[in-house]
């Protein structure tokens, strides 16, 4: 059996935490082999080795029999290895064709050559099926035409070993099934792709081999059609996991939140959100489903006041803060779990005890009299990062910066819930979190709706949506179009409700 890619027996410490331990990596050439763990396990810093961002401490890699190494990307390159990372390395006001040829630039004597290059990129497009406009700018297309550029950039520097770092984080249902038939074309073309990912269903779509990792340890590698999405996640989180949420009947009080005649403009000038009133009441979650694109992000960010309001009322327990700063929204009650956790959940440059605090720094008891409390604000970080179990090499002094997108997203959770306000607005909460924290965070979303807190859930995971809502409500072209219980929802009808096919109120 012929392997293109052999690591055999890494091991690579950081302070505080040792992320892989003795792992051994065999890849098949012309195979979609996928990389599963928990986050935190490891994945990303493998991954990042064979791409020559870290060096092992121990350990040795192969590329077509022949060891090989690794000290930086420009020598994987050359070994015909490139890398999709999870967030995105991408001049925003460059176009397509700028972007893939950074670095490489054809020259006509002294002038960089635009024309043949742009010739290349359509090409290259063509040959894969990316269908990317070659000068587009960055700024102006989707999250998933830019994943698409980032895979051109590769194939423009003749990589054959593709390797995908949580490629479908941020995509929408319809970008990752695009994604996954791309996936597909590249090993027909002879590729090998490295898919580094712990969503299952995508595994059993794509992959054909399957290396699992947990806390930096192997724990096997198998057929992903012989092997059950059960057993995968058994093997991931080193248990049983329960893929449905468990609870009860909701029973809904006073409404908490109305949302009455609303309109939100959004970056373009355009109204996102289009005279919108709902109702979310205590005691219950209310999930807010439609296609990327639909004013949700205009919604959530007029309600958390990260937008102004066009026209319309938002009455928080009978309180209109439609103009209220975002201080005023939090101290009244508001809790707010963001769809982007870098922009709005977290500041990068603080460590991860100061993010805890966040929004009450300035409460007893983690301070008095203005001057901060380092111990008390340590020990609500021990206590939260054990709760939620964030996996971090320095506990609460280690970097947010530093930290996997999951872990990151972790603690952002644990902040907002161990608030506890009276309305929470939830976006895309469980986005690049693994199975088995998915299940904790579904629970504890559920134990607040039992303590009586009103819930928005807004998330483009219909499955979560159907699980966790007692109602839905869906939003097209930033109107409702569609109030149901979710007791009595199938995913066709919402499918055609999300399409602006149909119409209906319960």
């Amino acid at each position: 059996m012929a392997f293109v890619i052999e690591m055999l027996g890494i091991t690579k410490d950081f302070p505080g935490i040792r992320a892989n331990d003795n792992v051994t990596l065999q890849v098949e050439e012309r195979s979609v082999h996928a990389l599963l763990g928990e986050n935190g396990a490891g994945k990303s810093t493998l991954m990042s080795i064979l791409f020559g961002l870290y060096r092992p401490d121990a350990g040795s890699i192969k590329v077509r029999g022949k060891d090989v190494r690794i000290s930086d990307p420009n020598v994987a390159n050359e070994l015909g290895i490139g890398m999709v990372h999870q967030h995105f390395k991408l001049v925003h006001n460059f176009t397509v064709t700028e972007n893939i040829i950074l670095g490489l630039e054809p020259r006509r004597g002294l002038v960089i050559d635009r024309r043949a290059a742009s010739r290349r990129v359509a090409e290259l497009s063509k040959l894969y099926g990316l269908n990317v406009d070659p000068d587009s700018k960055i700024e102006d297309i989707s999250v998933g035409m830019q994943q698409r550029v980032e895979i051109l950039k590769m194939l423009y520097r003749d990589a054959e070993i593709l390797i995908f770092d949580e490629p479908t984080a941020v995509l929408t249902p319809q970008e990752i099934h695009e994604l996954m038939g791309i996936m597909r074309r590249l090993v027909k073309e002879g590729k090998t792709v490295l898919l580094i990912t712990h969503k299952l269903k995508e595994i059993k779509e794509v992959a054909d081999t399957c290396t699992v990792l947990r806390r930096g340890r192997l724990i096997g590698t198998v057929p992903v059609a012989e092997t059950s999405e059960e057993r995968m996640a058994e093997m991931m989180v080193g248990r049983e996991v329960n893929f449905h949420v468990e609870k009860g009947p909701a029973k809904p009080g006073e409404v908490e939140l109305e949302i009455k005649g609303l309109s939100v403009r959004n970056p373009k000038g355009l109204l996102g959100v289009k005279n919108l009133s709902l109702q979310v009441r205590a005691g219950e979650i209310l999930g807010l489903c439609g296609i990327d694109g639909n004013g949700q992000t205009e919604l959530i960010k007029a309600l958390t006041g990260l937008a102004p309001v066009e026209s319309g009322h938002i009455l928080l327990a009978g309180r209109d803060i439609a103009t209220s700063s975002i201080k005023h929204r939090l101290d009244a009650g508001l809790g707010h779990i963001p769809e982007d956790r870098h922009r709005h959940g977290l500041i990068l440059d603080f460590d991860l005890a100061e993010n805890l605090v966040i929004h009450s720094y300035h409460h007893e008891p983690y301070s008095h009299f203005g001057i901060l409390d380092q111990k008390s604000i340590g020990s609500n970080a021990d206590r939260l990062i054990e709760e939620f179990d964030v996996r971090c090499g320095q506990g609460g002094d280690t970097p947010a910066r530093s930290m996997s997108g999951g872990n990151q997203q972790k603690a952002i959770v644990a902040r907002e819930i161990d608030r506890s306000p009276r309305v929470m607005v939830v976006a895309q909460p469980t986005r690049g979190l693994d199975v088995g924290a998915i299940e904790y965070i579904h629970k504890r979303i559920v134990a607040e709706r039992d303590k009586g807190k009103a819930i928005l859930l807004v998330s483009l995971e219909l499955d979560e949506i159907m699980d966790v809502s007692d109602r839905i409500a869906v939003i097209y072209n930033g109107e409702i179009v569609g109030l149901l219980d979710a007791a009595g929802a199938d995913e066709n009808e919402l499918g055609l409700l999300m399409s602006g096919s149909t119409r209906r109120v319960a």
